[in-house]
């Protein structure tokens, strides 16, 4: 499927995103007076739209929803300073500026926006999402959206040794950067028992089985602080369109608990899948499943039917 490089702006920064056009004469329904609904569709952490995020956008487009997949600043073919550094709050604006930029698309509905998010994405979706009239849809797959829960997880599948590391780095990063010094940088993803911001079995791996040329194994060490206060879980209540939650049973990365009592807030939709972070991805066995049920759910709550009504 042709796709067309769309560049937008953040905070003033230039960003890269790729745009997909609906698949002609597919799902008519989906067709309003003033175009289609947009999925506006970003990575989790760390990740670049060319890391696992295209099968993804492909499958949407294909079943008659236009996709606008973007980078974050500071993350893949984005500008941006300093890179590899995550700021939640940052990249929640960069959503916010990717959903204006995606309502400018031709054929879109700009009254139509769906958020599509993953792993820490997927918690930024319910907070880009929150409190608009815009947003006609939100899928959160694998969703990380309470930082304390997530790290109450980590203590529980890594070695202390390893955490104490990890945490030192991060600490010696803060210092730096309150000193106006470089970030200490980590590897995003290692083997077990290495530094890393996610070092499990098979998460090495998985991440990079998806990893695109932009991706960098790379990260600013003091993102936990940044995690470590992060509560998306908290504005799930605040969405007034139909959401739906995709869970891995067996997440050790983002706590299904959690992504559980967020979909409960947000009233939403709730798929399981028996699988860890990465089990969702193409080429895994649960990929075909989670894709499905994205398309069908859309689809169910898009179609031109249903666009007037009143949200939820």
């Amino acid at each position: 499927m042709m796709r067309r490089t769309i560049e937008f702006v953040a905070q003033g920064v230039p960003c890269e995103a790729w745009f997909y056009p609906a698949a002609d004469g597919v799902a008519p329904e989906l067709e309003g007076p003033a175009g289609r609904p947009v999925v506006v569709m970003a990575h989790g952490l760390g990740g670049t739209k060319d890391s696992g995020l295209e099968p993804f956008a492909e499958r949407l487009a294909a079943a008659g929803l236009p996709v606008f997949a973007f980078d974050y600043r500071g993350f893949g073919r984005s500008a941006g300073t300093p890179r590899q550094s995550v700021s939640a709050r940052g990249q929640i604006d960069d959503y916010r500026a990717a959903m204006v930029a995606a309502a400018e698309q031709p054929g879109v509905d700009p009254n139509r926006l769906v958020l599509w998010g993953v792993s820490l994405s997927g918690g930024h979706v319910l907070m880009a999402g929150a409190d608009r009239n815009d947003v006609a849809a939100v899928v959160s797959v694998t969703p990380l959206v309470n930082g304390l829960s997530a790290a109450r997880l980590a203590l529980q599948h890594h070695k202390v040794g390893s955490i104490a590391r990890s945490s030192s780095a991060g600490f010696a990063s803060s210092i730096a950067k309150r000193l106006r010094k470089p970030a200490v940088m980590m590897p995003l993803v290692a083997r077990p028992g290495e530094v890393a911001a996610l070092s499990l079995d098979g998460y090495y791996e998985g991440y990079l089985a998806i990893a695109g040329p932009t991706w960098r194994n790379e990260v600013d060490a003091s993102l936990g602080s940044q995690l470590g206060a992060y509560r998306a879980d908290k504005a799930a209540s605040r969405l007034g369109c139909p959401v739906l939650m995709q869970i891995a049973d067996f997440d050790r990365g983002a706590p299904p608990q959690a992504a559980a009592k967020a979909a409960f807030k947000a009233r939403a939709e709730v798929r399981h899948y028996p699988c860890d972070h990465f089990g969702v991805y193409a080429g895994q066995q649960f990929f075909e499943p989670v894709v499905k049920h994205q398309i069908a759910f859309l689809l169910r709550h898009l179609a031109r039917s249903t666009a007037s009504a009143t949200p939820r």
